[in-house]
This record gives C-alpha cells, structure tokens and sequence, in this order.
C-alpha cells in the first residue's frame, strides 16, 4: 500500500496503473475512518482495480466555530486499517496541495440549487468547500469511479450535480449507511458523544424508521408526520434542525403521487451535530 503526499508521486502511480489498462476508485475522507468508511472501499473494489483513499479535513468546509480544529485526525490507525482491506494508495495531501495558491484565493465550485437548504442553510459555506475540494481531488486522481456514503445524501447528491454539470467521465456509487448493532449511523463525530448521550442516539433512526412505515402505510400528510418525528426527538432531548420529507431524485417537495422518498434529519446532541435519512420506495 503506497502513502503519497505529493503531486508528482501520486501522478506517476496513476500512469502506471493507466499503462496496464486498470480502472481507478476514489473514495475521498477526513480520517478518523470506521467500519462505514471500509465499506466504501470494499465497494469501490468491486468496480475497479485500484483504489485511492484520500485522507485531509478540508478547512474550507467547516465554518468559523465548528470542529476544524477538533476533528480527529488518526492517519497511524487509518493506515492499518486500509491496509487491512488491500487498499491500493492512501493519498494524504497537505493543504499546499490542494490549495496551491492558498484558501483565500481558491478558485472554488459553487452548485446552486441543491446546496441551499437543510445542512446547506445550517452551516452556511459548507457544500461549496465539498464541491470545491472534491473537485481539486478528482481534477489529481481522475478516476473512473467515486464512492461516497448514502449517510451524507445531501452530499452525495451535490457531488452528482457536479459531475453531471461539469461533464467528468466518473461513475458516481453511492454506498448503503452503516449501522451500529442499535441503529445509530456509524460517524467519525459519534466519538463526541457521553455515554448518556450515545444512549440517547439511536432514537433518531428509530424517528426515521416509524415515520417511513406510516408512508408505507399510506399516510401522505408530509407536514404533519415531519412534526411528528420533530416533536419525538425534542422530547427525547435533541436539539432539532430538521426533519424533513422529500423526494428522493432531487429533495424538492413531494406531491402525494412521489413513489421515491428521502426522510431526512439533523440534530444536536451535546457537542456532536448528527444526520441520518432513510429512502422508502412507495
């Protein structure tokens, strides 16, 4: 398993597994990596030859007071952890790298639209340093595939947007959410969690989970079951941001013909802002 820093290293492995014909997979992270993120590779695996994991906290996603500077970096653990799962390359990029001319004149990517609202409107910034670093990392691996988690659905809908928009050759894979044993989506900010807190958790899968079977049901009120769930995960002591039902394809508002339907929340708990969704197919 190959740890590259550096441009020219990086560009001279790409070529060479280029020359013997081999696919190459990108599944970008910030470390701190858990059994959702090896799921991503083992996805990325199965459609290609060569996987590249990159491993850098972008700066340019998190707004000022957010966890920048607390977010846990474990790149020693991170490596014998990839290379339990035969990954091919770790690419640990320093912010020079990336941002040659430095983070106040980045050229950056914006993707209107979809960026707006839900995590978009609650950390103000957060999607366009995404865009922007995901697209400085495809534009130095060029792969062929890219693997992100269905736990970011936000996310990984914008990445699509810019790829269709930008017309980059990269087959976008979007892998199921991970769970721990009671439910709770497996994340790198979990780690914030008390153990009063962590015991508190898994109730906003349970939320999402009764709120998709009264659809499956036949209820179509949106509204009212979204105030629902809200209501429960106040009780139970979440700070709520959202809950909010829609469609799939696009997260615009749903009519009640939509057979293709995203249950999406975020919430506070402590130190640790948390998000999960589930899709239910009507």
């Amino acid at each position: 398993m190959e740890v590259i820093q550096d441009k020219t290293a990086l560009r001279e492995q790409l070529l060479e597994w280029r020359r013997h014909d081999e696919h190459v997979a990108i599944v970008p992270t910030m470390g701190n990596l858990h059994a959702g993120h090896v799921s991503l590779v083992e996805l990325a695996r199965e459609h290609a030859e060569r996987v590249v994991v990159t491993v850098f906290v972008n700066p340019t996603q998190f707004a000022e007071g957010e966890d920048f500077e607390d977010y846990p970096r474990t790149l020693e653990r991170d490596k014998r952890r990839l290379q339990r799962v035969n990954t091919d390359m770790i690419f640990v990029p320093t912010v020079e790298t990336l941002y040659p001319f430095g983070l106040q004149n980045a050229t950056s990517v914006t993707v209107p639209g979809l960026t707006e609202n839900f995590c978009g409107s609650f950390r103000p910034g957060h999607f366009d340093g995404v865009t922007t670093v995901v697209a400085r990392l495809f534009a130095l691996v060029q792969p062929d595939v890219a693997v992100f988690g269905q736990k970011d659905y936000q996310q990984q809908l914008v990445i699509r947007r810019m790829v269709e928009d930008l017309g980059l050759p990269i087959n976008i894979i979007t892998a199921p959410t991970v769970r721990e044993e009671d439910g709770l989506a497996m994340s790198s900010r979990n780690a914030y969690l008390s153990d009063e807190e962590r015991a508190m958790a898994p109730k906003i899968h349970e939320v999402l989970e009764s709120a998709g079977e009264a659809l499956q049901s036949g209820k179509r009120n949106f509204e009212e079951l979204e105030n629902a769930a809200s209501g429960q995960l106040s009780d139970t002591g979440f700070e709520v941001e959202y809950v909010a039902i829609r469609r799939a394809l696009d997260l615009s508002v749903p009519n009640r013909d939509c057979d293709e339907l995203v249950l999406l929340v975020a919430v506070r708990l402590g130190k640790a802002r948390l998000i999960d969704n589930i899709v239910v197919t009507i």
